[in-house]
């Protein structure tokens, strides 16, 4: 299973990745999407300025297996939605280290502090199996 060092993690399965202005990208990791198995759909953005909530649904991905939410780690406004996957949800199967799917300018920094490190995220995978 891939998990690359540079990224950060949540224990709902997405990474993080942060530029040096706050601003987050998030994906879901290689685990998340082998659960998933073959990615059809995704789905219910917010919109390019909304508010969003610290563990509110930032989009729904439907796979051939189920449904799932990508859940925000932040509260923050979304600067940007990766609007290429709604035609091709499959690029989350291929490579979702380089499929972000939205990012948010995050209100409070302090939030990074809670987000799981390459090894954290390890042990967390291997506790849940």
């Amino acid at each position: 299973m891939n998990i690359p060092e540079d990224l950060k993690y949540t224990v709902t399965d997405e990474w993080i990745k942060i530029d040096g202005e706050g601003i987050a990208s998030i994906g879901i990791t290689d685990f998340a999407q082998e659960e998933l198995t073959d990615i059809v759909y995704i789905t219910d953005f917010p919109e390019i300025g909304d508010h969003v909530e610290k563990g509110s649904s930032l989009a729904v991905i439907e796979s051939v297996k189920t449904v799932a939410d990508v859940v925000s780690p932040f509260t923050g406004i979304i600067t940007e939605i990766n609007s290429v996957l709604e035609g091709k949800p499959e690029m989350l199967n291929e490579d979702p280290y380089n499929a972000w799917i939205i990012k948010i300018k995050v209100d409070d920094q302090g939030a990074f502090t809670q987000l799981l490190d390459p090894e954290q995220y390890r042990k967390k995978l291997s506790e849940d199996s």
